[in-house]
């Protein structure tokens, strides 16, 4: 699965943002789609995915209530909707594919996009 991430940008804190995820190369609705973001200096965080088999949610407590994850089987697509952005959710955000029925932890994620740089500030 080749995956591309967009969508990141400058926004004031408590502004919007949505990032996309592209999927490409094998069946996307076969895998769990999730988020993950790493700031200057920190370990790579879990920030929410998204199921393939009973399409749930999960979030880290971070973002739970700001941010919400769905998917469009139809375009190969994961979204990332952020809402009430923070100072402290600066980071650069990656989209990742996993065959795991549900995965929370960087090593559960086969396949990874690139990154798009997510920046709060005022």
């Amino acid at each position: 699965v080749q995956l591309q991430a967009s969508g990141g940008g400058l926004v004031q804190p408590g502004g919007s943002l949505r990032l996309s995820c592209a999927a490409s190369g094998r069946t996307f609705s076969n895998y769990g789609m999730g988020w993950f973001r790493q700031a200057p200096g920190k370990e790579r965080e879990f920030v929410a995915t998204i199921t393939w088999i009973d399409i749930n949610t999960y979030y880290a407590d971070s973002v739970k209530g700001r941010f919400t994850i769905s998917r469009d089987n139809a375009k190969n697509t994961v979204y990332l909707q952020m809402n009430s952005l923070r100072p402290e959710d600066t980071a650069v955000y990656y989209c990742a594919a996993t065959g795991l029925r549900l995965g929370l932890r960087s090593d559960d994620y086969n396949y990874w996009g690139q990154g798009t740089q997510v920046t709060v500030s005022s």
